[in-house]
């Protein structure tokens, strides 16, 4: 389905609580006694201005990305049967999206705001680079639908480990194995296959009390994180901001399109009700809760991959949908370098994709694996998702103009203990 054929469904008709379909009319309901409890879900697209690449975008997203590299499929490297085999691509990942090293965006401390001003309800989040906590979003109000990387535990016997010793090992590239009975330590992100925590089912129904919802920066396509914005009540307004459309929003009377970058439309929106400067002012504290010297390296990084995916002659990737066999202990006649040696390939390394696979290139030489018998993640038929991001075939995303600011005077919500 194409634009013009979604737009031929979207509801044309009158509102039925909001005064329009436009950043004024958003505004003014956000400012009245109507609006007590605003929920908020965030996707990828929110932290993709912090530098993070988001998932499924063609070419550019991590998927995309992982599909060139040896994996026997892109969404191996979220697997738990995967991870148990090879744990290193998961740990490099880990590595670069650890707490302290991208800043939250303008969008995070946007919901901060909403936080301060006793309006915020819940903030679902499909994410789990941790920025909403960094953003300083109450935890009470805060549901990680994925978990995050804010904790770890043994996936045998379950045993919480040390947040600082993880920290430390990550840093390092070390693979952490338990203290109790030597199983692997995995951060508490949700792997396909795996059952959301019993907390995040508890909290979804929370949705059907809400006055307002904002959906920013997601496609939703995920489940059970899509089904949200559809249990939301009728007379509860939807707000998509996003480059694309997304779900069935716009179906609804109250239902409203911001197309567009989320952080430009946050400070229109911000605007209108005049918390630009609170929001400036959030934005700024966020600065204190990362590295300078992590940030600088994420920076870099991530400029070295806005300028296109290079494996600089470096790696034949093998098809996703043919079988990976390691471990058969055939040599390629070539010496083996240290794990040391691998180190310091790895950490002069700049690009998330190159992190990955000298990740994958080192784990498969130099991790003892079985010689007797082979292990081999046989084929399956891809997604047609899956098989669009491997071929490079669709296009990348297009470019949106920002959204035009809407100038109108009104009495702000007071954030903050009181108005800018």
């Amino acid at each position: 389905m194409d634009d013009s054929d979604e737009l031929l469904m979207l509801y044309d008709g009158p509102t039925a609580v909001l005064e329009g379909r436009d950043l004024p009319s958003i505004a003014k309901f956000m400012k009245s006694e109507q609006c007590q409890r605003i929920s908020v879900m965030l996707g990828a697209g929110v932290s993709t201005a912090a530098g993070i690449p988001d998932f499924r975008s063609p070419r550019t997203g991590l998927y995309a990305r992982l599909a060139k590299l040896n994996l026997p499929y892109p969404k191996a490297v979220f697997e738990l049967n995967y991870f148990r085999f090879n744990p290193m691509p998961f740990y490099t990942l880990t590595r670069e999206l650890y707490p302290g090293r991208y800043r939250p965006t303008l969008t995070h401390s946007f919901v901060k705001l909403l936080a301060d001003s006793g309006r915020l309800h819940t903030c679902f989040t499909q994410n789990i680079d941790t920025l909403e906590r960094q953003a300083g979003i109450p935890p009470d109000r805060l549901v990680e639908a994925h978990g995050s990387f804010a904790s770890q535990h043994c996936i045998d016997c379950k045993k919480e480990y040390d947040s600082a010793t993880m920290r430390s090992a990550v840093e390092k590239g070390e693979v952490v194995h338990c203290e109790s009975c030597g199983g692997l330590v995995k951060p508490d992100v949700v792997f396909f296959g795996e059952s959301l925590p019993e907390f995040v089912s508890q909290s979804l129904p929370k949705i059907d009390s809400a006055y307002l919802l904002f959906v920013i920066g997601t496609s939703l396509t995920v489940q059970p994180f899509a089904k949200l914005a559809a249990l939301a009540p009728e007379r509860c307004p939807r707000i998509l901001i996003n480059l694309d459309f997304a779900g069935d929003i716009g179906t609804r009377a109250d239902d409203v399109l911001l197309l567009g970058k989320c952080d430009a439309i946050v400070r229109d929106l911000c605007r209108e009700l005049g918390w630009e400067n609170a929001l400036d002012r959030e934005w700024a504290q966020t600065a204190l809760t990362i590295d300078p010297e992590r940030a600088q390296a994420a920076a870099a990084a991530a400029a070295q991959e806005r300028a296109g995916f290079r494996t600089n002659g470096l790696l034949d990737a093998m098809p996703p949908h043919e079988q990976v066999e390691i471990g058969s202990g055939a040599s390629n006649g070539t010496s083996t370098p240290t794990a040391a040696e691998w180190q310091e390939k790895a950490d002069a390394t700049d690009s998330l994709t190159e992190r990955l696979r000298v990740a994958l290139e080192s784990s498969e030489k130099v991790v003892p694996l079985m010689e007797d018998t082979a292990i081999t993640f046989p084929a399956r038929t891809l997604s047609s998702e899956e098989i669009l991001l491997a071929s490079g075939s669709v296009d990348d995303e297009p470019s949106m103009e920002e959204t035009p600011s809407f100038l109108m005077g009104g009495t702000a919500i007071p954030v903050g203990g009181g108005h800018d």
